[in-house]
C-alpha cells in the first residue's frame, strides 16, 4: 500500500516524534511506500528514517521552492512546481491518506483531501493521528459539523481519528 502522510517539517518533541517512529515502523516492517513532503527535515525526516530502516520504500513530492531539502536517498523524487501540483500529485501516488501532526500547511493538506473526499473524488481512507490529543481539538469541531448538518455523509464516512499508529494501521489495512 502507498501511504501518504502528510506532517511538518519542523523539529518536534517526543510527544509527537515517538508516535511518529512508531507509524514509520509499522509502514516499512509492512512492506508499505511511505508518499511524503520529501522533506530531509524535521518530523518528515524522522517518518522517513524510519521507514527506510525498517524496510519500506520513500516516494517524495517535493516542490520547486523547496528542491534544496529533498532527501537525496528517496527511491524516487518528484518535484512538483508548485503546492497545488504537489498535493495533487501526493494523493494520485497514494492508497491511503495519514495527516500527523503540523502547522498551517499540514492543515491546508488535511483540509483538502478531505473537501475531495466529500464531494466523491476520491474514496481512499483518511486517518488523523492524534498524537498527544493534537488534533482534540479538531475532531470536536468535526463532530459540531456532523451534528449540526454541515457534513453530507457522516463524519465516520470521511475521517478515523486513531490515537496511536497501530490504530491508525490497522484501520488502514481494512478500508484500503
Amino acid at each position: 500500500m502507498n501511504i501518504c502522510v502528510f506532517m511538518s517539517a519542523a523539529d518536534l518533541d517526543e510527544r509527537y516524534t515517538v508516535p511518529a517512529r512508531e507509524f514509520a515502523g509499522l509502514i516499512g516492517r509492512g512492506g508499505h511506500t511511505l508518499v511524503w513532503g520529501g522533506s530531509e527535515s524535521g518530523l518528515m525526516k524522522v517518518v522517513a528514517d524510519g521507514v527506510q530502516e525498517a524496510g519500506g520504500r520513500l516516494v517524495g513530492v517535493s516542490v520547486e521552492f523547496l528542491h534544496h531539502v529533498a532527501r537525496e536517498n528517496a527511491d524516487e523524487m518528484v518535484i512538483a512546481a508548485d503546492l497545488a501540483e504537489r498535493k495533487a500529485q501526493l494523493l494520485l501516488r497514494s492508497d491511503a491518506v495519514v495527516v500527523m501532526v503540523g502547522g498551517t500547511g499540514t492543515l491546508d493538506e488535511a483540509t483538502e483531501i478531505l473537501e475531495l473526499k466529500k464531494h466523491g473524488l476520491h474514496a481512499k481512507p483518511v486517518v488523523l493521528l492524534n498524537a498527544a490529543g493534537f488534533y482534540d481539538g479538531l475532531k470536536l469541531q468535526f463532530q459540531r459539523m456532523d451534528a449540526e448538518g454541515f457534513l453530507p455523509l457522516p463524519l465516520s464516512d470521511l475521517v478515523f481519528f486513531a490515537e496511536n499508529g497501530a490504530e491508525a494501521m490497522a484501520y488502514l489495512e481494512e478500508n484500503a
